[in-house]
């Protein structure tokens, strides 16, 4: 979580500098959620994705050096500068993409189950999706399908209340909670989760993926969390009032796990100070990475197209 919290935070240094371009959608509050649910997935499971994607990145494993030139368009990213902050990808670690287009991932999602389906394996995809996506046809099409098919699907549901600039219960009817939706399509296991909570959101992902694995179809869990920032960097955020924020911020995972583990005797504070220093190392290096990573060549704008 540290890891994220600092790449993040690098990430929007290097925008201001110029160094990142485009739009550029930090995951900062969100931690928690990515780290809590794929530690618990297998190496040959999928992963799909919004545009807020590099947590869910760093925590599947993606290089962090290789990630950072992404985000800095260099031939050293993992797209060889191609793909940039919306579409980091990484198929050997079945890391399928982030996607830009709202909603434009549950029909992957689909797709990816359906393969683990067909080849017969115990294979599970976890589409991971905001509450501004939930208006999409395309994430109701996929729930139902998924359901009538029971692919072995986890749809990971980020709640952190805001679509962009407005607030879910303005453009909701359904009330606060989404999760007993998934009900309408059949879709029996389905929880909600505080998504500041790490090992709250661990434990309820494990519970979903057992699900999923023993035959039963698609699981469905909605994490209750927020961006402590803006939709994207462009975003001056004049749509909240700042109470909201750090009542939020009070809960964050940063702060609140590790007094947790302290408390609990598991570590010290100075095993806490060597990770700090390992992660902050660790970014710092990405930079200087992807800084010395140069610039595609132009002959790459005809290379990994389709004809």
């Amino acid at each position: 979580m540290y890891l994220i919290r600092q790449f993040e935070e690098k990430c929007g240094e290097m925008y201001t500098r110029g160094q990142v371009r485009g739009f550029l959608h930090l995951y900062i509050g969100e931690e928690a959620i990515a780290v809590g649910a794929i530690s618990q997935l297998q190496p040959h499971d999928y992963i799909v994705t919004h545009y807020r994607d590099h947590g869910h990145a760093l925590a599947r494993g993606l290089d962090t050096n290789r990630t950072m030139a992404e985000l800095f368009g260099r031939v050293g990213g993992l797209s060889k500068g191609k793909g940039g902050s919306m579409h980091l990808f990484d198929a050997d670690k079945g890391f399928i993409g982030g996607h830009a287009i709202v909603g434009g991932q549950f029909p992957l999602a689909a797709g990816l189950a359906l393969s683990h389906q067909y080849r017969k394996t115990d294979g599970v995809c976890v589409v991971f999706f905001g509450d501004g996506s939930t208006n999409q046809g395309t994430y109701h099409e996929v729930m139902n399908l998924a359901s009538v098919w029971k692919l072995p699907i986890l749809f990971f549901l980020e709640n952190n209340l805001y679509g962009m600039g407005s607030r879910f219960d303005r453009v909701r009817a359904g009330g606060e909670d989404f999760y007993p939706g998934a009900a309408t399509y059949g879709i029996d296991h389905a929880a909600v989760v505080d998504g500041m909570d790490v090992i709250a959101v661990q434990e309820a992902t494990k519970v979903a993926l057992e699900s999923i694995r023993a035959g039963n179809g698609p699981a469905f869990i909605e994490a209750k969390t927020f961006r402590f920032q803006g939709h994207s960097m462009a975003d001056p955020v004049k749509y909240r009032d700042s109470s909201e924020t750090e009542a939020w911020e009070a809960k964050d995972p940063i702060t609140t796990f590790p007094e947790d583990l302290i408390a609990q005797g598991l570590v010290t504070e100075a095993e806490l100070a060597e990770i700090r220093a390992s992660v902050d190392a660790e970014v710092d290096e990405s930079v200087k990475f992807a800084e010395d990573s140069p610039f595609p060549p132009d002959e790459e704008l005809f290379t990994d197209i389709y004809a």
